[in-house]
């Protein structure tokens, strides 16, 4: 990713500064637009059409195919060339797939912007980010993402700079504090008016990050990078070094050597395995938009098959988000009228719009008088309460029992019984006046209990089930009081819900990955702690997903190797989440898992059949460097072991269901699945140009011994990719075959095949025994040997640790 370049400042303007409750006319509006003083620095989210042509057109080995088929027809061979037809399909299908992953990215991501609040003429008015200009007052709440710098005009807000510092410390801003573009709104509401927009301000650069459009490649893609790198280093100057050897031999013609060099170059390019592997994500990728999943990173499907460990809040996730009372309990000397009465008077005097505070307005009348605030402190995760402080210099404090009065309360076995249930309680209390600082007031003295119920998600019992089937280990991480997250956790069929662990207690320097590990649940979590547990379960080798709708959410869900956020949730969390529920529906996680597994599953299988030419090329290339044998295959022959043997049933397979959950290392598991195909393969290019050559045969024979064996080794590596055989698989390796040797036969001119004579025959008959033999003798090998790695993983994975019980003590 390339620097970002300091912002320019702003071109000088006539500047205005509109009333907070105002704002700029629509005239004033227009006009800074039609300045370009507009916000218009995101950049979109898939590649532009040019930039796609560019991609699939300029490639090293397309460039490469291109010198090889010239080569061809400067010798006057133009049979040959027919391999430019697979090249150009692939280029074809790859162009016309990622256009179509363009075209449907880009209407989810316009249907997936969140409107920001303008205040235009005295009016409200919700409009894109890009719609807004220099000066617009904008309005600010819990969870928005301040979208250019600004000066706050009226208002409190407590911000987080994490995505700019790397801190996760609140800010307060009050009238008249700088907002920098890409921090988030924790707590407050408030004003602002747009000091910088655009490319004159942080936005672009810092949105950009948070979003992480810096592409992480994925461990498969990485592999796939490595591969071809060594490749393009390793086939230039070998393919020279066997043109030279081949014109070296008795008899050499400069067209059948460069033709038998360029066959033995082509089969060493893996021209599909990239392709695939690309449009396969593309397509998967375009599959879950239309279930409205917006994709930020093609990697994380990858990571999705990988996962191990879902990491999910409670709120807006298992629970639908929404809250109920359900009762109350007045402390003594306070009547139920009064409390009553105290909580609608916090409810509807409140700034902050949350749950809670929709929960208690729904349930609790308004006052007839106002509350005549001074201040108010807005409810942060970080401090779990929420205060007013009225003209009369007296406090209200709602917020976690255990926060705002620690210790035993007067109603404490309600209190313990309501949390058994699951459910979540809140403690009114009254003070003095409220300190200069975000404190708690002194003199507090509690006025009572109000609990609320969260209502289970629908279908969210049915997705845990599926991720216990699938083993995956699911972890519930919530800010709320740790016996109420067990408690919904275990009404939602979570295993191991019981054991749950309140973070509060834990030290600083606590070991995060043997509590993750040891614990199913966990309360009273703070961001900074959310984020702690994701790293301590990654440093025990675990590859962690995590799902999130809020701010507190934010620096976990940067932390997690995916990332899923809830459209109805935080802005931000969408931004810095590689996937997003555009209906904020959990049970669309099944899908997405099962997306990624079976395009990873299919992808993997399908590697082995592409890394079986280029084994075998290479090998044969090897030992006929330093024998006295013309490499034996032509081009257009490679490309019908390509097309048949390869192309089509590695497209095909990708097709099929797939559910197993992805592991290990990609490109090792596809080398040695490819081994005792290429090996084979080498043996016969290698065993048949020495047997034709003791026996006397003309090149073309040997040419055509091959080519027909090579179709019983790309059948022996087909069945067993396809194994175990299903009705599908044995038709398919069944079709294979018959279009492999039907095309040979009925096309053997065009293919340069001959009809074999007596003596070629027997030795197709003695290879065609052989060959299976030597190929089932290295998959044996192959298979002690991946056992033998699967048995060393084992021993270095890291162990589970015991889980510990809690006890009756421990939840008191």
């Amino acid at each position: 990713m390339k620097h970002a370049k300091q912002p320019q400042p702003p071109t000088p303007c006539q500047r205005w500064d509109p009333s907070p409750n105002a704002g700029l006319t629509h005239a004033q509006a227009a006009q800074r637009a039609a300045e370009g003083l507009a916000n218009t620095a995101a950049k979109p989210l898939s590649k532009t059409t040019g930039q796609i042509l560019w991609d699939n057109l300029f490639t090293f080995f397309n460039f490469l195919f291109l010198a090889l088929a010239a080569c061809l027809i400067a010798v006057g061979d133009w049979t040959d060339v027919t391999f430019l037809a697979v090249v150009a399909c692939n280029l074809l299908v790859g162009i016309v797939q990622e256009l179509r992953v363009k075209k449907v990215l880009d209407r989810v991501s316009l249907l997936a912007q969140r409107p920001v609040t303008v205040i235009r003429q005295g009016e409200s008015v919700l409009l894109p980010p890009d719609q807004l200009v220099l000066d617009d007052i904008v309005e600010f709440g819990p969870g928005s993402q301040i979208c250019a710098d600004a000066i706050l005009a009226s208002g409190r807000l407590e911000v987080n700079e994490a995505l700019l510092t790397g801190e996760s410390r609140i800010i307060e801003k009050l009238p008249g504090a700088k907002l920098l573009s890409g921090s988030f709104v924790v707590a407050g509401a408030g004003r602002a008016r747009l000091e910088q927009v655009g490319e004159s301000c942080w936005a672009a650069r810092i949105a950009q990050a948070a979003r992480k459009h810096k592409r992480h490649r994925s461990e498969m893609m990485r592999a796939l990078d490595r591969w071809l790198r060594l490749l393009s280093f390793i086939i230039v100057p070998l393919g020279m070094f066997l043109l030279t050897r081949q014109l070296a031999l008795p008899g050499a013609a400069l067209p059948a050597a460069v033709s038998t060099t360029i066959g033995a170059v082509v089969g060493m390019i893996p021209e599909g395995l990239y392709l695939l592997v690309s449009v396969a994500l593309a397509v998967s990728l375009m599959g879950l938009a239309r279930r409205r999943v917006l994709v930020h990173e093609l990697a994380c499907i990858e990571n999705l098959a990988r996962v191990d460990t879902l990491c999910l809040d409670k709120t807006g996730t298992i629970t639908a988000g929404t809250l109920a009372v359900t009762g109350l309990c007045a402390a003594p000397g306070v009547g139920a009228a009064a409390l009553e009465a105290a909580l609608g008077l916090f409810a509807h005097a409140a700034s902050s719009q949350n749950p809670t505070s929709l929960a208690l307005q729904a349930r609790f009348a308004a006052p007839g008088a106002p509350l005549g605030q001074v201040r108010e402190i807005p409810f942060s995760s970080e401090r779990k309460w929420a205060a007013l402080e009225s003209g009369a210099g007296q406090s209200l404090v709602l917020g976690a029992p255990e926060m705002v009065l620690p210790g035993p309360l007067f109603c404490q076995a309600q209190l313990d019984a309501e949390l058994r249930q699951g459910r979540r309680a809140l403690l009114l209390a009254a003070g003095g006046a409220l300190p200069a600082t975000a404190a708690l007031p002194g003199g507090l003295r509690p006025l009572g209990l109000v609990f609320l119920q969260d209502e289970l998600r629908p279908g969210a019992a049915e997705t845990l089930r599926y991720f216990r089937q699938q083993g995956v280990t699911v972890k519930v991480i919530s800010g709320d009081n740790p016996v109420a997250v067990a408690r919904i956790a275990q009404q939602a069929g979570v295993e191991g819900a019981d054991l749950w662990a309140d973070t509060r207690a834990l030290p600083e320097d606590a070991d995060w990955g043997q509590i993750a590990e040891s614990h199913t649940c966990f309360g009273r979590v703070s961001p900074q702690q959310k984020r702690q547990l994701i790293q301590g379960l990654k440093a025990k080798g675990h590859t962690v997903a995590m799902i999130g709708d809020g701010v507190n959410d934010v620096l976990a869900l940067k932390d997690a190797d995916c990332s899923v956020a809830m459209a109805a949730g935080s802005e931000t969390a969408q931004q810095v989440a590689q996937i997003v529920l555009l209906d904020s529906d959990f049970s669309a996680m099944p899908h997405i898992v099962a997306e990624g597994r079976r395009v990873m599953g299919n992808i993997q299988r399908a590697a082995s059949l592409f890394l079986v030419k280029n084994i075998f090329s290479f090998l044969a290339v090897l030992f006929l460097l330093w024998l006295p044998f013309a490499y034996p295959l032509t081009p257009i022959q490679i490309s019908l072991f390509g097309g048949l043997m390869i192309g089509a049933p590695s497209f095909l397979l990708t097709f099929e269901p797939s559910f197993k959950k992805a592991g290990g290392h990609f490109m090792r598991t596809a080398l040695l699945n490819a081994l005792p195909g290429g090996i084979t393969g080498a043996v016969c290019l290698v065993g048949v140009s020495w047997a034709g050559g003791a026996l006397g045969l003309a090149s073309g024979q040997v040419s055509t011994l091959c080519c027909l064996l090579l179709g019983v080794v790309g059948l022996g590596q087909l069945l067993v990719v396809c194994w175990p055989l299903t009705g599908w698989r044995a038709t398919l390796v069944a079709l294979m075959g018959f279009g492999y040797y039907g095309a040979a036969f009925l096309l053997a001119p065009l293919f340069r095949l001959e009809a074999l004579t007596p003596a070629a025959g027997r030795l197709l008959l003695l290879f065609a025994v052989a060959l299976p033999a030597v190929m089932a003798l290295c998959q044996g090998t192959a298979f002690l040997v991946k056992r033998r790695l699967a048995a060393r993983e084992r021993r270095t994975r890291p162990s589970v640790a015991a889980p510990a019980r809690h006890s009756k003590k421990d939840a008191a």
